[in-house]
């Protein structure tokens, strides 16, 4: 994996730049669809490619080493050949799930020891385990395995997790560099920066990490349960130490607001389950703000969903018809949700890189921003 910086803003941190991987090139910023189980939820490859325009989707490690499991994949020829999706995939390596399981797993210098939330099962990931079974997933990108601190965990907590964090990531790192990928094509490996709300943490782990020297480098341990604030105050701190020439990924990032607060400072790649989800629940993020399509104002408004934006969604469906399917509880109002949100969030991407190409994304964020926030 490559990847090239070719522009900066001149009023912020904001970057442009492209990712190139073996099965395609990546242009930054970059918002990453969340195909959890093998599949982006109520949503075709077909329109992840055409209308939603996504350049690279995410699988994740622990739901697809439960099921279908590791030697379906490995049979298939890897996720790529199993799902027919042919553009880059990273994968996660479980360890957020970990933490979500905390009533069913269990932490030690080995690993985790959790139970399966499917059949109550035990397993055990250790760093180099969660590398074997994504070599075997077939990632482009694959990421260490860390422990997610809660954030509000005290500080002595979130200490001791971070260098657990940082010894696992050693043994990663060794195990990474010394096996192969399975499929012919390269994978790359990005650690992740840990340290929970605490800035001497986080410039402690962005400092070792960044002395890694991998290709790329995550952001880990943020929108989970810290105030928006200080998420961003952890970025800037990180943000400060990685190296400025590679990739940074933002986990489990968030709302349209988060994603270009995120951008100004630096970052260049997320995902977030919040599109799809929240689409499946009636909640349409738009370039005019936020709507509740099961709203009563939405029942004779026969204007597109988003008239000022270039989802396709916009002008196929109108207000009126999409909110009579939520209503109805048809299967196809979850479907043109999650599609035109996810369009909305790629559309978003591509219209803040045009901005740092231009040199004016700071004042383009700014008017934004206002209208992000507004609830329609």
């Amino acid at each position: 994996m490559t990847f090239e910086l070719q522009h900066t803003d001149p009023n912020s941190n904001a970057r442009a730049g492209e990712i190139t991987t073996d099965h395609g090139k990546i242009q930054t910023p970059i918002f990453m669809p969340v195909g959890t189980v093998a599949s982006v939820k109520a949503v075709h490859f077909k329109e992840l490619k055409e209308d939603i325009k996504a350049q690279i989707i995410l699988g994740n490690t622990y739901h697809l080493f439960l099921r279908p499991g590791i030697e379906i994949l490995e049979q298939a020829g890897g996720l790529h050949k199993f799902n027919g999706w042919d553009r880059p995939i990273l994968t996660d390596s479980g360890g957020y799930q970990v933490f979500s399981l905390s009533a069913n797993r269990k932490l030690k210098e080995e690993g985790a020891t959790f139970r399966s939330h499917i059949d109550g099962s035990k397993h055990l990931f250790t760093p180099e385990r969660t590398v074997d079974i994504q070599r075997s997933i077939g990632a482009d990108i694959i990421m260490a395995f860390d422990e997610c601190t809660p954030g509000d965990a005290d500080y002595n907590y979130a200490k001791k997790s971070m260098e657990l964090t940082h010894r696992w990531l050693d043994r990663g790192t060794k195990h990474f560099d010394a096996t192969e990928p399975k499929y012919g094509y390269s994978q790359t490996f990005f650690p992740i920066v840990q340290g929970c709300v605490y800035p001497d943490l986080r410039r402690q782990s962005a400092e070792f990490i960044a002395s890694q020297n991998r290709e790329g480098n995550a952001i880990g341990g943020l929108a989970v349960g810290e105030p928006a604030e200080k998420m961003y105050e952890m970025i800037e701190v990180v943000n400060e130490i990685l190296p400025h020439d590679k990739p940074r990924y933002l986990m489990g990032v968030g709302t349209p607001q988060n994603l270009l607060e995120g951008i100004e400072r630096g970052v260049d790649m997320f995902d977030c389950v919040m599109p799809t989800r929240n689409g499946r629940n009636a909640m349409l993020f738009t370039s005019q703000g936020i709507m509740n399509m099961k709203n009563e104002k939405w029942k004779n408004d026969f204007s597109p969903v988003d008239e000022f934006g270039t989802s396709y969604v916009d002008h196929a469906y109108t207000k009126a018809y999409l909110r009579h399917l939520f209503i109805s509880k048809e299967y196809l109002a979850l479907q043109i949700a999650s599609i035109h949100n996810l369009a909305f969030y790629l559309w978003l991407m591509g219209e803040a890189r045009s901005h740092i190409q231009l040199g004016d994304f700071a004042s383009w964020k700014a008017e934004m921003m206002y209208r992000l926030g507004r609830r329609l």
